[in-house]
């Protein structure tokens, strides 16, 4: 009985927070003129925001302007202080997606993939390294519906066969040129101080990240960026690299989809499952993609949103 009563005692102190996104537009003034605009994306951070509060999450929501680079990255790295082992925290991303010159990595033509915040882009060096700060045994969950979501491997063009309605969340490519040429000392020098903090040099974590859930076993290389990473973590975004991700009226279409699946939780199963049936209800041109980092295999067995940590974190506690 007192075994029992321990473990009741363990479970609710889990702590849950979340993180929620949603851009309609972007800061012209950040983005050579380009503002950007979309419908749905604050419709999909606050559906996501209310699934959070419905599973006993406590959400932090920033939509277009109060989407700015500072407050994401400081709501991120409050959480990674607060968090501890067993804890859960929940971030969602619903808006454009960019691209800018990789000068950190091995080959001088690579891009690097970001998300456009309201007033200039998150490259994805950033947000990993940012993750990467969690504690050992935090488990993170990332949704993600924007464009060069997905594995991030560039060898395939973009597919753009939309229906007149649509919108890709995706920065045009001309414009993502003209604010790189026009910031681009801004842009180089986040990338070489994510690289100083890291303490090495930075590994691009697209290459990790298109191989690392299924490879890791056999490559020496996503071994240790796996092994480094402490926090748990599962990314399910809204399309491969080679494809976008749409914007709808009400919602963008991987988020409308994975809003269906979950059926106001009358979901069960696993989240492997979870993005099965969301990529099952979107045309092909919009696969969702599913990948984990760090020692995620419990995390991705648990039904999505699930507060409580996996029974052997508890015991072992």
């Amino acid at each position: 009985m007192a075994h029992k009563e321990e473990g009741k005692s363990r479970l609710a102190k889990t702590t849950a927070l979340s993180l929620h996104i949603g851009l309609n537009a972007v800061s012209p003034a950040a983005y050579s003129g380009w503002s950007g605009e979309l419908a749905a994306c604050e419709f999909d951070a606050n559906d996501m925001a209310a699934i959070a509060r419905s599973k006993g999450l406590k959400p932090t929501v920033l939509l277009t302007k109060q989407a700015t680079r500072a407050k994401m990255l400081g709501a991120m790295r409050s959480a990674a202080k607060a968090l501890k082992a067993g804890d859960f925290f929940f971030m969602s991303y619903s808006g454009h997606g960019g691209q800018v010159p990789d000068v950190s990595g091995d080959e001088a033509d690579k891009q690097d993939e970001t998300w456009c915040l309201y007033d200039g882009q998150l490259i994805d060096d950033e947000l990993y390294f940012e993750l990467g700060k969690f504690k050992a045994g935090v488990r993170i969950l990332v949704l993600s519906d924007s464009c060069h979501s997905g594995t991030v491997v560039r060898e395939l063009p973009p597919q753009f066969d939309t229906l007149p309605h649509q919108r890709p969340k995706l920065m045009p490519p001309a414009v993502a040129m003209r604010v790189y040429r026009e910031h681009q000392a801004f842009y180089d020098d986040l990338q070489k101080e994510v690289g100083k903090a890291a303490g090495k040099a930075m590994i691009d974590p697209d290459a990790a990240l298109a191989n690392v859930a299924v490879n890791v076993a056999t490559s020496g290389r996503l071994t240790t960026i796996a092994s480094a990473f402490k926090p748990a973590v599962v990314l399910i975004s809204g399309c491969q690299d080679n494809q976008t991700s749409m914007d709808g009226d009400h919602n963008g279409a991987f988020t409308e989809q994975l809003l269906k699946v979950w059926n106001n939780g009358a979901f069960t199963g696993s989240y492997a499952l979870f993005q099965a049936r969301i990529k099952a209800g979107l045309p092909p041109t919009q696969s969702p993609n599913l990948f984990t980092l760090g020692a995620a295999a419990a995390f991705l067995k648990q039904t999505p949103f699930t507060v409580e940590p996996p029974p052997e974190k508890v015991k072992a506690a």
